[in-house]
């Protein structure tokens, strides 16, 4: 038995969930009471594809092997995250519809890991401080993820409203002041957590601007004060709707680029010695 043993449930949950979602969304314009049939639905499987995904992620350790990450399984763990937190919060809130183009991307990345993800060499010791730093880096990236597909809806929405082109989709939506209120929720909560990584980074790991890694540093020190003025602005001038969106957008780019930029450049472009994979190990796998 592999991990595949558990990773083709999951995607078979996501797919259903997906689906589920799809149809919920669209019922719900016509008939509130299908929607609450659906959502239980939804729920539910949404929940076993989680459970699933995580304990495939988590297989080596049941085998008793080092859990490790590479480019790929890193975006498996991202595209976890990414879904537990947004599971979680249409629990209370009513934006299923964000799942629609996250899901599929979940499942891509179940696939990636299961075809790619086999040629991992670096492993990582996921104890004490260390720990904490990646935990927090891994859900900072995720929630600020999700922060930038609500943008994006925003902004999809904010158009259609001003064009009066209400579609099923745009009438699904929560009102543009609750969909902003989230958006905001979102970038504090990442914020947070990505202040938590980038001072245990510092705290617990040597020389984050050290040869091949003070790039990755600067980025996400970039991104966190791009992400700050955001929230200092909103705070201060009221800031909203395009403003909003453009600096969401552009402080995602900016982790992004940081977060697996840095990763896909060292794995697949640049053809460094072991001593520099070894030096630098540690600090490709998370955002600080």
């Amino acid at each position: 038995m592999n991990a595949n043993f558990l990773s083709l449930p999951a995607i078979l949950f996501y797919f259903l969930t997906w689906i589920l979602i799809i149809r919920c969304v669209y019922a719900s314009i016509k008939n509130p009471d299908i929607k609450k049939k659906f959502s239980k639905l939804h729920t539910l499987t949404w929940l076993l594809a989680l459970i699933f995904h995580i304990a495939a992620l988590h297989f080596p350790l049941f085998t008793g092997e080092p859990l490790t990450l590479n480019f790929v399984s890193l975006g498996s763990y991202v595209m976890w995250f990414l879904s537990l937190i947004l599971f979680i919060t249409t629990l209370n809130r009513k934006i299923e519809s964000l799942a629609i183009p996250i899901l599929p991307l979940t499942i891509l990345s179940i696939f990636g890991a299961m075809t790619l993800g086999s040629n991992i060499q670096n492993a990582i010791n996921m104890r004490s401080g260390l720990g904490l730093h990646i935990l927090s880096s891994l859900l900072a990236y995720s929630t600020l993820m999700l922060a930038s597909f609500q943008a994006l809806l925003l902004a999809v929405q904010n158009n259609h409203l001003h064009a009066r082109n209400n579609t099923n989709f745009i009438r699904s939506l929560p009102s543009l002041e609750n969909m902003e209120h989230l958006l905001f929720r979102f970038i504090k909560i990442g914020l947070i957590l990505l202040s938590i990584g980038l001072l245990s980074g510092f705290y617990y790991l040597d020389n984050l601007f050290g040869s091949g890694i003070a790039h990755k540093t600067i980025l996400s020190i970039i991104a966190w004060i791009v992400f700050s003025v955001l929230l200092f602005g909103r705070w201060k001038y009221g800031w909203r709707g395009k403003t909003a969106v453009r600096w969401t957008l552009g402080g995602f780019l900016v982790l992004m680029l940081a977060f697996f930029g840095t990763k896909f450049v060292q794995e697949f472009v640049l053809d460094n010695s072991p001593q520099i994979q070894t030096s630098t190990l540690i600090h490709t796998q998370t955002i600080g």
